[in-house]
Parts: structure tokens; sequence; C-alpha cells
């Protein structure tokens, strides 16, 4: 991760398995086109769907006109067709073995047309109960072996969440590294791509300012809110077999969690970066079955049962919230609050950081008045970071008020506008950079804190919500 990003000029074929798919609509097929539009790409790229769809040519370009115009707004017809130019379709099921064998030849067909040895990048954009039989299917058919003895690389991306529970996601695991190699396979959050997750790193460890009272002797708590406005819509069937924990909570919230908390790694070095995310995770206290109604409640907004591809006896979390602790010298007895969930008021997804009050203060307190400092990293949908501060009001007493020092990404001068963090993180695929990708003892650790929960899940009262909740707390549920 240097300062200077070099292009990516090897031949490398990018080939989405699952390419009809919400996923592949909204983030990966988007993102290839912005990187391409960017020339971010390589000279030599092409990009293969692969799909059960009876389509030609055309109709896969019909399919990806739309999608890109929907996603990417207006788009210069040169430059649609040059995409298209560079993107073809593949008809083929996952289960069955000789699609696979298909699918070589199609990609033997453009390496050739392509004149040279390419690399292969497989995109598994399916549902997680999938992995494991595309996965078997992929090495059998020996599509994942380079094209050329030790010449062009072969890697695989995989989507969250990693496995079921901490049993699947090491069989997954054990699976995986039987037949790719560690640096072939990344395990891809899109929350580590974005801009403000990345620049907690550069704010705590570019800067002297805070890193000193980054610990227990000087935070009060810690809150990570992810809050969404929208309802799970077309993902029903996926989102009842996984729920909100599974799907935010041992991700994007563990993830995140780790970014704050983590010790300072000293390098840009990826081994060394994943490796502290891994440890303050390892350190988390687990939540003990007798503790769960005290640290931990879930919910379900109203109308979820209403969606055709949902149970209509399920009981499915829509929402939860969690007080987490992390057993090591810098945090030890600081909670840390983790809330996520569907249905809400308005997209607002955050991470607080609580400053302890000061016992004294030179200055006029006003009844009921709390001067804290607090710290906000903007996830979204504003990207920044945000300071309330107190200082002195004009006039003749020494009363304080609340002021704030803030930074948002779209407004700063920089001419470098933020990425989506698809395309960063499509595009360290293609470089091998798998800093911002979850290595495995990531993932083994923040499963051995949620599965526990989820054994006893049960246990925790489902309450119901009203669609369009300001605020997540006792009078909220019915």
């Amino acid at each position: 991760m240097g300062a200077k990003i070099k292009k990516i000029n090897s031949p490398t074929i990018f080939i989405i398995l699952g390419v009809t798919g919400d996923l592949a609509q909204r983030k990966i097929i988007p993102a290839l086109f912005n990187l391409y539009k960017e020339n971010m790409l390589p000279e030599k790229f092409r990009m293969v769907g692969f799909s059960r769809r009876d389509w030609d040519k055309n109709q896969f370009n019909t399919y990806l006109n739309k999608v890109v115009a929907k996603r990417c707004g207006r788009v210069p017809k040169k430059i649609m067709d040059k995409f298209l130019a560079h993107s073809q379709f593949e008809k083929g099921f996952f289960e069955d073995q000789q699609c696979y064998h298909y699918l070589d030849e199609t990609l033997k067909k453009v390496a050739i047309e392509i004149g040279v040895c390419t690399n292969k990048l497989f995109h598994l954009a399916v549902p997680p109960s999938m992995n494991e039989m595309i996965f078997k299917n992929l090495a059998k058919s020996k599509l994942t072996k380079p094209c050329g003895g030790t010449f062009g690389w072969t890697r695989v991306i995989v989507e969250k969440p990693f496995g079921h529970n901490l049993k699947t996601a090491e069989m997954l695991d054990r699976l995986l590294r039987k037949l790719y190699k560690e640096e072939q396979i990344f395990r891809i959050d899109h929350y580590l791509g974005k801009e403000t997750l990345q620049n907690i790193l550069a704010f705590r460890f570019a800067n002297t300012l805070f890193e000193p009272v980054w610990n227990k002797e000087y935070v009060e708590r810690i809150e990570i809110k992810l809050h969404e406005k929208a309802l799970v819509a077309e993902r029903g069937a996926f989102y009842d077999e996984t729920g909100a924990l599974r799907d935010i909570g041992q991700n994007h919230m563990m993830q995140t969690l780790a970014l704050i908390t983590m010790e300072d790694p000293g390098t840009l070095e990826t081994g060394v970066i994943r490796k502290a995310r891994a440890e303050v995770l390892k350190a988390l206290e687990p939540i003990k079955r007798k503790n769960l109604a005290q640290q931990v409640r879930r919910g379900q907004y109203q109308g979820f049962l209403e969606n055709p591809e949902i149970q209509k006896n399920s009981k499915t979390e829509t929402y939860f919230t969690l007080q987490a602790h992390i057993n090591n010298k810098r945090w030890k007895g600081v909670p840390i609050i983790l809330e996520a969930g569907k249905g809400l008021k308005k997209d607002s997804k955050k991470i607080s950081i609580y400053f302890k009050e000061r016992s004294t203060c030179v200055c006029d307190i006003a009844t009921n008045q709390h001067l804290q400092n607090v710290l906000e990293f903007n996830i979204s949908p504003k990207e920044g970071i945000s300071l309330q501060f107190w200082t002195k009001k004009s006039g003749f007493t020494m009363e304080v008020e609340r002021r704030e020092f803030s930074f948002n990404y779209r407004k700063s001068s920089t001419k470098n506008h933020p990425h989506d963090a698809y395309e960063q993180l499509l595009f360290d695929a293609m470089r091998g950079d798998q800093t911002l990708f979850a290595s495995t003892d990531e993932v083994v650790a923040a499963w051995k804190f949620i599965t526990p929960i989820l054994e006893h899940w049960h246990a925790v009262p489902l309450q119901k919500y009203e669609q369009g909740s300001a605020q997540i707390g006792a009078k909220t549920f019915n």
C-alpha cells in the first residue's frame, strides 16, 4: 500500500459466479465499470459472467447496460461500448460439474484471444450456502490452476458471512486451505474498504493528539451503530436464514471494533496489520448465558413476516444491540456498545468515542450540563470525522458551550474523490494486497465471540418495533 498506486498491467480475467444476482448488480459490476472508466484495470482485461440464464452476448450486453445506467448514471456510449467489448457471458449451473469444464474452455479461448497467459480472479457472488460446492467444483475442474505453470496467478474472492457459526467457519477454512494457498484467498468484507474505516488507522497512528488518551483511563465508552432505513426487501430468503447478528455483527461490527481498538501495528505491512486486528478480537470477553439478558437485546420490525420470502413464524432478528468488553491492558472495563438494525428512521452508521468528563472545570457549568468530549467517525451517509469540544461563550461570564471540529470527505479540497468500497477491494484483490481482507484468525476470533450468543439466541426475547423507529430503547419496543 504505497503512496503511488500503479495500474495493474498483467492480463486478467475477472469471473463473476452469480453475475445476475443482487450483489453483482448493486456492487460488483458498477465497481468494475468505474475502475475501467478510470483506467485502473489492465489494458488486456476481460469480465466473464457465469449464470444459469439462457442468454447470448446481446442479452448480456443489454443487462450490463441496465445495471450500469441504474448504478452509475448516464455513461457516454463510447465508453460503455468499450466496456461491453471486454465482457462476455457463460451459461452454467453451480451444481453441474460439466459446466465448469465449459467455463474452463471459455477462459482458455479468451486467453488465446488476448495472446498471453492470463490471471484469473473468481468472485463468488452467491449465497454462502453454495460456497463449499463451488469451491470443490472449481478445484476439480482445475480452473484454479495457473494457465502457464508458474505464470499467471489465480485467486478467489469469498463474500461474508464466512460460515454460519464457528464450526462451519472452521470447516470452510479447512476446505479452502486444502484447495488453495492462503495468498489466493480474499475474504471480502466491504466495510474494510470504506474510506472512514481506512482513515481510522491514519487518524490514530499518524497524529500524536489522541493515541495517548485512547485507553481505559480516558475513554468512558465506545459505541458502534449501524442503522439502516431499508427493509430486507428482495434479500428476504437470505436474511431469514442469516439474521442481523450474522449478517452485520460477525463481520462489519467485528472489523470496525478491531480497527478502533487494535494496537499500533507500526507498519503498513499486511501481515502485521491483520495480526493486530486478530489479536484484539481474540481478547473479547465471551458473553455468558447468565448475562445475556443484561448485555444483549434483539428485535424484529413490524411487517417483516409479510415478506413472501420469510417464514410466517420466523424468529429472525432484524435488530440487535449488545455490550462487549475487551480483556486487555488498554481496554479492560470499557463498555463497547454494538448496535445494528433495519427498518429504522434513517441511515446512520457511525462510531462514537465518549471520553470521560473532567472532575473539575475552570468555567461556569449550567444545571445538567455534561462537559464530555465525543469523537465520531461517520461511516455513512456522510463520510467524515467530527469532534465535540467546549469553549467559553462570548460575554462577561465563564459559561461554556459545545462546538465542533469536523471533516467531510465530499467537501474536502483533495483532488482524489472517495472510491466506493468495492472499487478499492476489487482493485486490491487484483494487486494481491490482502490488507483490507479478513484473515483466518480474524474470522475465527469473531465467530468465537458471536457463536455462544447465537447458541442461546432463543433465551433473548424477540421484541417487535415499528418501522421508522428513531431510537432503539426500552420505549421503542412493544
